[in-house]
Order: C-alpha cells, then sequence, then structure tokens
C-alpha cells in the first residue's frame, strides 16, 4: 500500500458520509431508521398497553399524568447504498491532474469505505451506452474489496462506442431495481443523451440522491492552440475548429457555462444533492470539503445545501 493512500485511508476514517434522510433498515448499523422501537432517537410516546414490558415505560412522563405513558424512539439501522457508476469513454479525457475516469474511480473507492461501515450494505449500477453490470449490496470490508476489485475489471474494459450514453435507460432500471429505499449515488460527467431528468425525479421521491459531476477544465473553456479537429469519444464525430478565433473560444465558454448551469438547476428541481469535482486537483481534499459542508447543513432540505 502506497504512502499517499494509507494517508487517504487515514483521511477517510475519520469523516463519514451524512445521510439526510431515514433510510436505515438493517439490525446492527448506526443510520437514523423510519421504524420505531428500542433506539436513542426520540420518536413519538403512546399509552402503555396492558402486558407490555415495564422496562419501557416513561416514568417521568407518567409521573405528570394520570396513566402510565410508553416512549417511542428510531432504532438505529444499516442502510443499503447504490453507486450507479458512467463508465462510457467520454470519461477517458482528462488535461490536469487526472483522467476524469481515475477521479471516477477514486471517488467511489471513497464511498464504499465510507459508507461500508456500521452495518451498511454497498453495490453498484455500472452502465454507458446501456446498462452494462449490476452488483448487488454486500456488507463488511470483504464486500467492499470485492466490489471495488470487480467494479476495477470491469474499468479496464473500454466502454462502448457508436451512441451516446443513455443515463435515462439506467435510471428507470434502477427504479425497479431498488425496492428498499436506499442511498443512491449517481457517478457521471453527464454528457449523456436527454431525457433523464423524469427517472432522476422518480428515484429522489422514494431515495436520497447524490449526482457526483465529473468536469476537466477544458471542457469549460478551449485555448487558442489553432487549428484543431474535435472528436467525440463516444460516437466518433469529428469537427475541425480554429480555436484562433477569439469570438468562437468566447461562445464556447458562455454555452459551456450555461450548459453547467441549467444540470445543476435540473439535478435541483429533481430533488438530489450535486457534488461537483475536477481533474484540476487531487479528488480527496474536494470530497472532504463536500462531505464538511453537508454535515452542517445535516436535516436541511437538498435545495438550502451548497453545492
Amino acid at each position: 500500500m502506497s504512502r499517499s493512500h494509507r494517508y487517504s485511508e487515514a483521511v477517510l476514517r475519520r469523516l463519514r458520509w451524512p445521510v439526510a434522510q431515514r433510510l436505515g433498515v438493517h439490525a446492527w448499523g448506526d443510520e437514523r431508521s423510519r421504524l420505531s422501537g428500542p433506539g436513542v432517537e426520540y420518536a413519538d410516546v403512546r399509552e402503555y398497553q396492558w402486558g407490555e414490558d415495564a422496562r419501557l415505560i416513561d416514568w417521568n412522563l407518567t409521573a405528570r399524568s394520570d396513566q402510565p405513558y410508553v416512549r417511542q424512539s428510531h432504532p438505529d439501522r444499516g442502510l443499503d447504498v447504490w453507486l450507479i457508476v458512467d463508465s462510457s469513454r467520454s470519461l477517458d479525457w482528462g488535461t490536469s491532474y487526472s483522467l476524469k475516469r481515475d477521479v471516477a474511480a477514486e471517488l467511489v473507492a471513497a464511498a464504499t469505505l465510507l459508507l461500508s461501515r456500521h452495518g451498511n450494505r454497498v453495490g453498484a449500477i455500472l452502465f454507458d451506452t446501456e446498462l452494462r453490470r449490476i452488483f448487488a449490496p454486500r456488507a463488511g470490508r470483504s464486500g467492499r474489496l470485492g466490489l471495488l476489485a470487480r467494479l476495477e475489471a470491469e474499468r479496464t474494459q473500454p466502454g462502448r462506442q457508436g451512441k451516446r450514453t443513455d443515463l435515462a435507460q439506467t435510471l428507470a432500471r434502477a427504479a425497479g431495481l431498488v425496492s428498499r429505499r436506499s442511498l443512491l449515488i449517481v457517478v457521471s460527467d453527464f454528457l449523456v443523451e436527454q431525457g433523464w431528468q423524469k427517472p432522476l425525479r422518480g428515484l429522489c421521491l422514494r431515495h436520497e440522491v447524490v449526482a457526483v459531476r465529473i468536469s476537466d477544465p477544458r471542457e469549460g473553456e478551449i485555448p487558442d492552440v489553432g487549428v484543431v479537429t474535435l472528436e467525440d469519444p463516444e460516437t466518433g464525430a469529428q469537427l475541425e475548429v480554429d480555436t484562433a478565433d477569439r469570438g468562437l473560444r468566447e461562445r464556447y465558454r458562455r454555452a459551456a457555462a450555461e450548459q453547467r448551469r441549467r444540470l445543476l438547476a435540473e439535478l435541483r428541481r429533481a430533488g438530489a444533492s450535486s457534488l461537483e469535482l475536477t481533474t484540476a486537483g487531487p479528488m480527496l481534499p474536494q470530497l472532504v470539503a463536500y462531505l464538511r459542508r453537508r454535515q452542517d447543513h445535516r436535516g436541511k432540505p437538498h435545495s438550502e445545501v451548497p453545492a
């Protein structure tokens, strides 16, 4: 294990991924649950029923009333986590610190380390031009390492070429596949076919969804390097442009800024939280900053949590 990898794990083990909704369903976890039962987080009180365990009686409340009451709590539970990961050819791009695909892989590794603890189960859905592989959620260290090994094996296989990434189909399939209320983390550059907004809204109605957008600085602006041929890595289409044209560079910059603004607005309308990662620097500090912001705003509506 490299020194930088040991440092990353040490940082992540001091953090946790805050979950805003009550999603816990599995025993032996420490996430908040919608269920009622023995626990430490107050839920409600009700009248004591004859024959119940007297140890459940709330004696402070009972002393102030003319009948015994039982205090109900939300028990701690483990949750299901699904990583919905883009493996398309558009992620094989990077002009700064790393490729977008590498950032995605680092984020997935960090998320599994953060979320596979305390009885949680982590699974994955891999997609490119269509849904590619499904890995059922598993718990524990062996489940986490097994998932990462399978994802790494898939990552070495090139994405299919010929058409645009179909995120909409994958999200629609996920709606039927993920039955329990879960945390869904969608990892993509969102250079995809339109139509994903409606299935994403459907997922957000039942689950907590975090959309992780991975970008490269050159996707926001292009430098003056003369005449170049640009190629779409997914479809193979080519276009020759003269980057010495200042007007062209400015139009490109404005279009890229508008595309980003529209994407973030669509994610907010759908009800998803958003995390932006860039290849311009190491992934870990960007993730740590996001987790700290999310911890500070835990329990607030997604629209109030800074991106």
